[in-house]
Order: structure tokens, then C-alpha cells, then sequence
């Protein structure tokens, strides 16, 4: 009897101790938010990301968004008095703050860490006003202190900030083909700069060749891209940059090529042909290569010759007066620059197709 008497005030005093221990605790955690509580705010921290180390905000620019506010100012205040939620909402309303989270140190100084939103494209609009477009199609204004290297897009319809459904089908062509170039070396260093017609569709000023670039709309921007490189590795390294005016990709499954006025089309090489079939897979250029079978390219070069000095139709001779010292002229042929993968047979040079 005595014996479980003993055990039963062994658990006991084990049990209040551990209690007792629970209660220090808790008395010590309360205590010390207490204090904490009524420390006062000894400073402010800021802290920035955001890719490149590129930065168009600063420090400085957040610590006076905080502290020129005199109701939200938390130096000297104490913690238990400021309101983190709305310091919160404060840093967030400037235009490059894409999300801002503030606590405070054990050192009792407001951590402010900020997340910066990122430009893809820079929009001039007809009125020549500028502004930058991020990922989420949202308008960023121009910072005095960097310029972000981004694709250049100009003659956008509006300045409204409230967009209509056409100028959001807009915006949404130009982040995809910002972003796309963006996430390609060759193309960042080719594309100068897109203007944007009255149709609404884009034109790509390249750096390299005296060409314009008809891409259509802001659809199927890979694949577009991908017809073009297959384009310019299989097609412009053989004819060359500057024989053409204007290069289409809008077309499906073709581009659609027109040349300088009275440019003579380059003389082939022996043996003479008409068409060129191109193997890109045999070519070991993994970028034509892959542009799959079903998206064979064609090419159709037009040529544009002057008013004044028309060419000669078919059948057509010259005066009977002069045929007895010169025999009859011949059929002068259209120049022949059609490109297609062998999957989808040789090119052929047609003048069916139209520049939109």
C-alpha cells in the first residue's frame, strides 16, 4: 500500500513539475512580446530583387515612400503602434514594386523586402509617349536612371490606361513576341525594332539586311520564328540580305518574299536551275532541321521591275522589219526562288500569293 502510495506522488510531483515548467515558459514568451511590443522602431532595412542587379528603384526611394508618410513613419514609434499591413499596401503602390513583405529583426528594425517588377517590352504609342509592358501585361512607366534592354515596339494605338478588347488582344501579341525574343540570343541581336500597322499587325525591322519583316499578327509567334530562321539559313545565306524588300511569315507554311525594284535575280550556279529542293535534315542544321515535315516552308520571290523599262511577255517578237537581221526574242523568265523540305517536295515559283 505504501509502495503505490510512493508512485502515485512520484507521478505527481513529476506532472506539476512539468506544468510548473509549461507556465514559466508561457509567462516568459508573454512577457517578453510585452517588451518587444513597447521597444520602439530603431530603423529601416531594404532590401531589393530583381534580375541583373538592374534595378530602377532604390533604398532611398523606399525608405522616403515610409518615412515622409507621417501617420505610417515607423522610426521612434513603437512596435505594438505600427501597422505592418498598411506600411504593406504603402510600398506597394509604386509602379516598379511588384510585391513588398516587412517584419521586424530581433534588432528591432522594420525589414522591408522588395520584389521588382521586371519590363519585357517598351511601347512607344503614336502620340510619342513611352512606357514599358511587364509579363502580366501590365503598364510600367519609364525610369530616368535605367533603361531596360528589351524589344522596342512602336505607332501602339492608345495612351489609355483602361485598354479596349482590341488593345488587350494587342498587348498580348507584344509579350509574346517580346518574350520570345528575349529567350533568344540570335533574335535579340537581329530584331531593332517592331512598328505596329494601322491593321494592327507587326512589322520586324531587322539589323542585319535591308528587309522588312511582315509577321502578321501576334499569333503562332514560334513557329513564325522558326520558318523564319529556317528562312534565313536556307534561303538569304544563298541569295543574299539585301536582294529582298519585304519578307512574309503571315503566310501558313510559306514566306512570301518580294525584290528590290529592277534587281536582277542572282545568276545560278552550273548546272543552271529553276527550283531548289533543300534537304535541311542533310544539312546537319539542327535549327532548319527542326521545322517539322507538315510546316514545309515555301518561298516565293517576286520581282518588281520599273514602269518605264517593261519586260518582254511571252510570245512576243520584235517588229517584222528587224526579224530578218535578228531572230525573234526570247521568253524573258521570272526570277525562281522557292525554298521547300524535301517531306513537302521541291519549291515552286508561283505569283498566286499576295502580301497581305
Amino acid at each position: 500500500m505504501e509502495l503505490k502510495t510512493r508512485k502515485a506522488l512520484k507521478r505527481l510531483g513529476s506532472a506539476t513539475f512539468w506544468m510548473a515548467v509549461l507556465i514559466g515558459f508561457a509567462v516568459l514568451v508573454v512577457s517578453a512580446a510585452k517588451v518587444k511590443d513597447a521597444v520602439q522602431c530603431k530603423g529601416i532595412v531594404v532590401k531589393i530583387s530583381g534580375s541583373d542587379n538592374n534595378y530602377f528603384i532604390e533604398e532611398k526611394d523606399i525608405k522616403t515612400l515610409v518615412v515622409k508618410n507621417t501617420d505610417l513613419n515607423p522610426i521612434g514609434r513603437k512596435i505594438n503602434d505600427i501597422n505592418i499591413s498598411r506600411l504593406e499596401k504603402l510600398v506597394s503602390q509604386d509602379p516598379w514594386v511588384e510585391r513588398a513583405d516587412l517584419f521586424f529583426d530581433n534588432q528591432q528594425r522594420l525589414n522591408i523586402k522588395v520584389i521588382q517588377r521586371e519590363p519585357v517590352a517598351r511601347i512607344f504609342t503614336i502620340t510619342g509617349n513611352s512606357f514599358y509592358l511587364d509579363a502580366r501585361r501590365e503598364r510600367i512607366p519609364v525610369s530616368d536612371r535605367y533603361t531596360a534592354r528589351v524589344p522596342v515596339f512602336t505607332g501602339f494605338p492608345t495612351d489609355a490606361v483602361q485598354l479596349q478588347k482590341n488593345d488587350s488582344v494587342l498587348t498580348a501579341g507584344i509579350v509574346d513576341i517580346s518574350r520570345y525574343v528575349l529567350n533568344d540570343p540570335f533574335w535579340m541581336a537581329q530584331v531593332d525594332q517592331v512598328d505596329i500597322t494601322g491593321n494592327r499587325k507587326f512589322e520586324i525591322i531587322p539589323k542585319l539586311g535591308d528587309h522588312i519583316i511582315d509577321f502578321g499578327e501576334g499569333t503562332d509567334v514560334e513557329k513564325k520564328f522558326r520558318k523564319l530562321m529556317a528562312f534565313y539559313k536556307e534561303g538569304l545565306s544563298r541569295i543574299g540580305w539585301n536582294n529582298y524588300t519585304r519578307i512574309n511569315v503571315a503566310f501558313e507554311n510559306e514566306v512570301v518574299c518580294t525584290r528590290k525594284d529592277g534587281t536582277p535575280p542572282p545568276k545560278p550556279t552550273p548546272p543552271q536551275i529553276d527550283s531548289v529542293d533543300v534537304d535541311m535534315a542533310a544539312t546537319g542544321d539542327t535549327t532548319a532541321a527542326a521545322v517539322p515535315a507538315k510546316e514545309a516552308v515555301r518561298t516565293v520571290a517576286r520581282t518588281v521591275k520599273p514602269a518605264e523599262k517593261p519586260a518582254p511577255e511571252k510570245h512576243m517578237v520584235k517588229p517584222a522589219a528587224k526579224q530578218t537581221a535578228k531572230a525573234p526574242a526570247k521568253p524573258v523568265k521570272q526570277p525562281k526562288a522557292v525554298y521547300k523540305k524535301p517531306a513537302a517536295g521541291s519549291v515552286n515559283t508561283t505569283k498566286k500569293h499576295k502580301t497581305p
